[in-house]
């Protein structure tokens, strides 16, 4: 049995209390491809005692409203014992109307008081979202299953600091590092590739797929860096509009590839309009899209102090609080890497990957814009970066 099999993640403890509490609410796991959700389910479901039945919809041919019927009633036959039953549907979006189906089936059992607890799998968070907000109001909660963080990676691969900086925390790719040219190959192909072609292409309107591939391509590249719409549009053969740039960088969000954070400002249709500062929200994107070698990143110095800052940025945006934003600053030549805000409470991270030579001038200067405010360097004389990526609470909570 592999490591990734019988390595239990933080949100399998999740998982099991949810799923042994009455069937007041649909849990929905959603996350990215290949970070672990089915397994964790399945881990859950063996471990509890109630009987249980799971399917998946990632199948060829497309699932439709009477296949989920049907797994819903095989859920409830099993319900009919004592103490119920546990239902899982794997890659719920890819059922056709599959929204106000599950609406229709679990309004049933509650009028019928039939006790089966349920549990939608979805590889695309942006995608499940909208089924969700679309019908399901009220009746599901979500449990968010980002990648893997380094304290995950380190426990169940032995991942060094360095090595997970590089390789990111796609547990499915942890046993190929010893070959770089498989390593990429399967994060590209088993990755991105089908998040891009089964997920976004398949399932939204994309106008222009070969620019969502490009963008992304583009991102991965500029990670951690601010760029403007103009400076991308540029860089773009197929550049189309602004509007359909930040329309592309929220579906590779959604899919848990990519996103461009805002910039601070205390005015939220300011901040809306902002230039997008750039992340690949897992490392492993970054490097198997660069060409780079380990060995090659590793001595890089700017190269790999951007590896740390998407790193460090990624694992804010995975760890957050749902009341958290996650933001930058920038005011003329004063920069701070990372804003996280949570209402009128303000955290201010600068991250260095090497020794620091200079004052911190970004975090004085939005101080004396903002007032006083939490400051926080990562990396230099500040807080280890090993720490703060081992770290699984949300900063600024």
């Amino acid at each position: 049995m592999s490591k990734l099999q019988t390595y239990r993640r933080p949100i399998f403890g999740l998982l099991m209390s949810r799923l042994a509490e009455e069937p007041t609410r649909i849990q929905v796991v959603s996350g990215p491809r290949q970070v672990g959700k089915t397994t964790a389910v399945r881990q859950a479901l063996d471990a509890l005692d109630d009987p249980s039945h799971y399917a998946s919809a990632d199948d060829p041919s497309l699932r439709d409203a009477a296949w989920l019927e049907a797994q819903w009633e095989e859920g409830r036959r099993l319900a009919n014992r004592p103490g119920g039953a546990m239902l899982a549907i794997d890659e719920i979006q890819k059922v056709s109307g599959w929204a106000e189906a599950v609406k229709r089936l679990w309004d049933e059992d509650r009028r019928e008081d039939v006790r089966l607890r349920v549990a939608l799998l979805g590889s695309a968070a942006l995608l499940v979202q909208h089924g969700l907000s679309e019908s399901l109001t009220g009746r599901f909660e979500l449990i968010r299953a980002p990648h893997w963080s380094f304290g995950e990676m380190r426990d169940a691969f032995g991942f060094s600091l360095d090595q997970f900086v590089y390789f990111g925390g796609y547990p499915g790719a942890a046993d190929l590092i010893g070959d770089e040219q498989r390593w990429a190959a399967y994060v590209l192909d088993a990755i991105v590739e089908t998040t891009v072609s089964r997920d976004l292409l398949l399932l939204t309107r994309v106008d222009k797929p070969a620019l969502l591939r490009n963008l992304f391509r583009l991102v991965c590249d500029y990670s951690g860096q601010i760029v403007s719409y103009q400076k991308l549009t540029g860089q773009l053969q197929d550049a189309g509009n602004t509007t359909t740039l930040a329309h592309y960088l929220d579906l590779l969000a959604g899919a848990g590839l990519a996103m461009g954070l805002e910039k601070y400002s205390p005015g939220k249709v300011r901040q809306r309009r902002s230039t997008p500062k750039l992340m690949a929200l897992d490392t492993a994107l970054v490097s198997a899209t660069s060409g780079r070698s380990y060995e090659e990143a590793r001595n890089d110095s700017q190269h790999w102090g951007r590896l740390v800052e998407t790193a460090v940025g990624a694992h804010l945006v995975a760890t957050r609080d749902p009341r958290q934003e996650v933001l930058y600053w920038r005011h003329r030549n004063r920069e701070v890497d990372f804003v996280v805000q949570r209402g009128e409470r303000l955290t201010a991270i600068e991250v260095k990957s090497g020794p620091r030579r200079d004052g911190l001038p970004g975090l004085a200067s939005f101080e004396e814009a903002y007032g006083p405010v939490r400051k926080l360097l990562i990396g230099g004389d500040g807080t280890p970066v090993e720490a703060f990526l081992g770290a699984a609470a949300p900063i600024g909570s």
